[in-house]
Formats: structure tokens, sequence, C-alpha cells
């Protein structure tokens, strides 16, 4: 194999057919991660050539030497800012103008954050009419799958412009355009999204096989023609050729096609984002959108979005550099693409700004802490609601409390300060309570600063969905 492949080189060296290439991702207007090592890599056909690469930023020089026809460099990249210049030389010359250098994010998911703002979205015409921003930039990854893992993907760079905006995830670019304005920083934006894809098709396939029971949960999944259903199938072609590009973090939109194994989303969500970290070879920050309400079955009050969301909260709970932003707001029970995508990008915002870029300022909405019993009442406590809770509309919804028989009921709540009391006559002895757990559920629980609070329960029963 490394004899033919020397042949090939050499007779397209000798024909006239020489070049040196990088992957796409690696092109003009593409934003670097500032402050950080980034690293580039590519391909030459003459193999073993050395290559120099110039940074326009300090005028530096650096060199590398390509394998078997194979390079890489890595180098420090400085302060946000920009236009750069990069080049890269050996036979030929590569040149990469319009670089800037600031924050880069990843955006995936399925069609809610896939969704572009000519899909549906609140005030669309003026959103995409003022879209004037050339130092945030977009790359889209087309929708492709792969057996194999990927060292490359088509895209291009482009800056942002009411003729890109408006074909690029509505969520991504809202998201942007935030840290943008309270950061004053480039910000690139990968969109990486398939709609109707369950979390198994962006995780490495080997980590869904080796697990008996995710490999059992992804068995119950549907199949499609017109989206992915076999694990690592997207992770391989949309995901793995971008995880050498340094990132700051990613921000996920997903949950919706989980409903028909939603019990396995309390690991197979997890292991997303510790497989992706591992794959980057970096603990960064991944903050995501709990999915909206929904009316699935209009004959039942189903409980698998309900226990998804749940699954969301022990990501939340249990895996450091995590946020969520809550939706029960601002979702639609008609539309599962509900079009206030405004709200969800800035809410996830929210929490970059405050946790990975240390701005003061609420981002998050009540979040269930703990529970006291005080005879036929429930008290419940939460994190983010120092200032207070209050309620939207007269009385306060979605609670329902059960006794040693675990049959819940629904209940009277009200507001004291920070806390929720809860009791039912119907329950004399409360041992558990849960809160907006199911499918439908519209709550109207909120801290003083207007964020809505998570869905949740304090038991840990065991949930049969079949």
């Amino acid at each position: 194999m490394k004899k033919a492949l020397f042949i090939l080189s050499f007779l397209l060296v000798h024909l006239g057919y020489a070049k040196l290439w990088t992957p796409s991702i690696i092109s003009d207007n593409m934003v670097l991660q500032q402050q950080s090592t980034a690293t580039f890599w590519g391909w030459t056909t003459a193999t073993n050539e050395t290559l120099t690469i110039r940074l326009s930023w300090d005028d530096s020089e650096m060199t590398t030497k390509a394998h078997q026809g194979v390079w890489r460099i890595e180098f420090p990249t400085p302060g946000a800012g920009g236009p750069h210049t990069i080049s890269i030389k050996g036979h030929e010359e590569l040149v990469f103008s319009n670089v800037m250098i600031g924050e880069v994010w990843i955006a995936s998911g399925q069609s809610n954050m896939q969704w572009t703002p000519n899909m549906g979205l609140d005030n669309a015409k003026e959103e995409i009419k003022n879209a004037i921003y050339p130092n945030i930039r977009f790359f889209n990854v087309p929708q492709r799958k792969s057996d194999g893992k990927q060292d490359d993907t088509p895209g291009k760079w482009v800056s942002c412009s009411p003729k890109t905006m408006q074909d690029f995830s509505s969520v991504a670019y809202f998201f942007g355009r935030k840290l943008h304005k309270e950061l004053d920083v480039p910000v690139g934006l990968i969109s990486s999204n398939w709609g109707g894809t369950p979390v198994e098709v962006w995780i490495p396939e080997e980590l869904i096989v080796e697990n008996e029971e995710l490999k059992a949960a992804a068995g119950q999944l549907s199949e499609f023609e017109w989206w992915p259903e076999k694990p690592g199938a997207t992770y391989n072609a949309m995901i793995h050729p971008l995880t050498k590009f340094q990132i700051a973090g990613a921000i996920w939109y997903q949950g919706e096609s989980n409903r028909a194994n939603a019990n396995s989303y309390y690991e197979s969500f997890p292991l997303l984002i510790e497989s992706w970290r591992t794959a980057w070879k970096k603990d960064f920050p991944f903050y995501f959108a709990q999915i909206a309400p929904f009316n699935y079955d209009k004959e039942k009050n189903d409980i698998r979005a309900a226990v998804v969301r749940d699954a969301q909260l022990y990501a939340l709970r249990n895996i450091a550099k995590t946020g969520m932003a809550v939706t029960s707001d601002i979702g639609n029970l008609d539309d599962i693409h509900p079009t206030n995508k405004q709200e969800v990008g800035r809410r996830l915002a929210l929490w970059a700004l405050a946790k990975t870029y240390g701005v003061k300022q609420p981002y998050s909405g009540p979040v269930f802490k703990n529970m006291e019993l005080r005879k036929n009442k429930a008290v419940l406590h939460f994190d983010f609601a120092d200032e207070g809770l209050i309620m939207k509309g007269k009385t306060l919804k979605e609670f329902y409390v059960a006794g040693e028989d675990r049959i819940f009921h629904e209940a009277k709540a009200r507001i004291k300060g920070s806390t929720v009391e809860v009791s039912s006559s119907k329950v004399k002895e409360p041992v558990a309570v849960r809160f907006a757990f199911y499918d439908k559920a519209l709550p109207n629980l909120f801290n003083q600063e207007g964020l809505p609070a998570s869905a949740f329960r304090t038991d840990d029963w065991e949930i049969n969905l079949d």
C-alpha cells in the first residue's frame, strides 16, 4: 500500500498534477480559536516534502515535514482580531486570507438546531435583513453519513450576511450573535445537524456496540429513508472530520427522536458528551436545549419526552461544564419546530457568557434541589431562585404528588419566597413530587429573572415505557 501511494504520488508530480491541500474546514474566511493551539493538517502529492507555514500576525514561520503524503503542524494563536493571512508553502503555496481570531463553537443536533430562518422563524424578514455581521462566520456541514471515520467534509467558511444567514441554523446564529455583541470578538459557528436523527448516530459506533444496553436500545429505533439511524453514521461523516479543529465549546438541540428509547438517554446522552470531549482531547463546555412540550399523541398523556427531559436534567446535574436552556414556555404543542429560535439561542448564550466567559448575569431558571416533608405537605427547594420565584398566570400548574402507592395526583402548589409548597387532599403522606412530567406539560414557574423552571421528579422509581 505504501509503495503504491509513493508510485502514484511520483507519477502525479511528474505528470504535472502535484497538489498540496487541506480539509475544507481550513479555508479563507475561517475563524481560529483565540489564545489556543491551532492545528493545521492536510495532504501533499510530494509525499515527504518540507512545508513552511507563515503567520501574518507576528510574521513568524514554522516548518513541518510530510510523512507519506500526510502533514500536520500546530501553532499558537493570539488574542481576538484580524483579518489575518496564513500561508503554507511546499512545492506550491496555499494562502488563506480574511482569517479572524475569536471564539469558535460547534452547533449540532436534529431539526430544531438545523432549522433555518427560511424554514420558520419569528420576525424572519427583519432578522434576515439585519443580519449584517461580517465578523460572524458560518461553516455549514452538509448532511452525509459514513460507515467509517472521515478526515474531511465538504463546506466553506462564509461571512454572516442576509444571504448566508437565511440558510444557516437559527439557534446557532442567535447564540453567536449574542456572544459577538457581548464579547466584541469575532465568532465562528460550525453547524452540523440532521433533522430526525437520534443521539446514537452522533456517537462513535464502537461505543454503542460494545455496550449491550445501548446496543439493544439502538435496535429499538425505527428505520427511515430520509435520515440515518445506524450508530456512528453522522459522527463519522459530520463530526470526526472537525475534531482536529480547535473549538471553544458545543451547543446541542436534540432528543425528540429518542422518545423511542427514552430510558437509554440517561446513558447515551452523557456518552455523547464524553465521546466528543475525548475526540477533541479537550474538556470543553457543552450547553444544550431541553426539548420543548409537544402533543406527540393527542389521545394520551404520554411521558416519553418527559423522560428525555429528565435525562437531560440528569446530565446537567452530573456532568461538569454543562448547561441547559429550558424551553417549556416557548414551545408549540401543535408544531414540533417552535419558531422562537431567538430565545433558545439567547438562553444558550447566557450559559456560555456566565460559565465560559465569566460575565456576571443570571443564566438559568430554577432547578430542583431538594424536598422536605412537613406532615401532608412537600416543600420544594430550588437552585437559581435566590431572589424568589414567580408564576405566570393565576395558579401554579403542573405539580403532582404521590404517596407510598406511587399513584400521582394533581396537587395544589403555592410559592413561598424561593420554595414551593405542594399538597393534595388525596395524598395524606407525600412521598414524591413530579413537575411538568408528561410530554405536553405547560408549566408556569419562573425565577425573578424570568427564566423558566426545568421539569423534574423527586423520585427515582423505575419508569416502564412499554
